[in-house]
């Protein structure tokens, strides 16, 4: 398993970024074993890419935290390389941990996606997993850079948070950097050809999160 810090990385480190390290440096730790009651969905949105054609060659996850779905996807795709890219050095540790026994067909970056290419490569399956309503202000930029890194055909699987009616629990969602507004299924629907797209509700309503597969076209 292949492990680089960009250079770009390692220089003036924005607000946003400090924020989120101080709040991974004490998360990571207890992530795994808290996350599952949370974060649903992820298995299944990685079991529908499998049914898609033609299997993907190259593999990126934005926002890999701890290695989960990059567990699962080298599984589920065994000939493929995968490029794993997070900006929290605490969550990278872990995966790089948890994946030691893959060799070289994973890649983890430490980096903020958005800008240049992640490996100056192009993909068949960008994968973002309770990423997008965390990158706020810039979801639409990183959304539209998706489009851009994606080779044409290629899928992205997205498996966030929707929406709540609790005004409480929205705000406390704020306070862990989530944005809950409804508003990334369809900037995403419009951008991408719908392959598949379900909301669901959680906990009895309690808030909502949504599947969605696209293809670019």
């Amino acid at each position: 398993m292949k492990d680089s810090t960009p250079a770009a990385a390692m220089g003036v480190v924005e607000p946003f970024t400090r924020r989120l390290e101080r709040y991974y440096r004490v998360h990571a730790r207890i992530y795994d074993t808290t996350r599952w009651a949370f974060l649903f969905g992820r298995r299944e949105l990685i079991e529908r890419c499998a049914g898609q054609q033609p299997v993907p060659k190259n593999i990126l996850e934005v926002g890999c935290g701890t290695g989960k779905n990059l567990m699962a996807l080298a599984n589920v795709f065994g000939q493929a390389q995968i490029v794993g890219m997070d900006l929290s050095a605490a969550m990278l540790a872990r995966a790089r941990h948890k994946l030691s026994d893959h060799g070289e067909r994973i890649d983890l970056l430490q980096q903020a996606y958005g800008q240049d290419s992640p490996s100056g490569k192009s993909y068949d399956l960008l994968v973002f997993s309770y990423t997008l309503s965390m990158i706020n202000p810039g979801w639409e930029q990183v959304i539209e850079r998706a489009y851009q890194d994606l080779n044409p055909g290629g899928i992205i699987a997205v498996a966030d948070f929707n929406d709540t009616r609790h005004g409480w629990f929205k705000r406390w969602m704020a306070c862990n950097h989530v944005k809950m507004d409804k508003h990334l299924w369809p900037v995403l629907e419009a951008r991408f050809q719908s392959l598949f797209l379900n909301t669901r509700p959680a906990y009895g309503g309690l808030w909502s999160y949504f599947l969605f597969i696209g293809e670019k076209t």
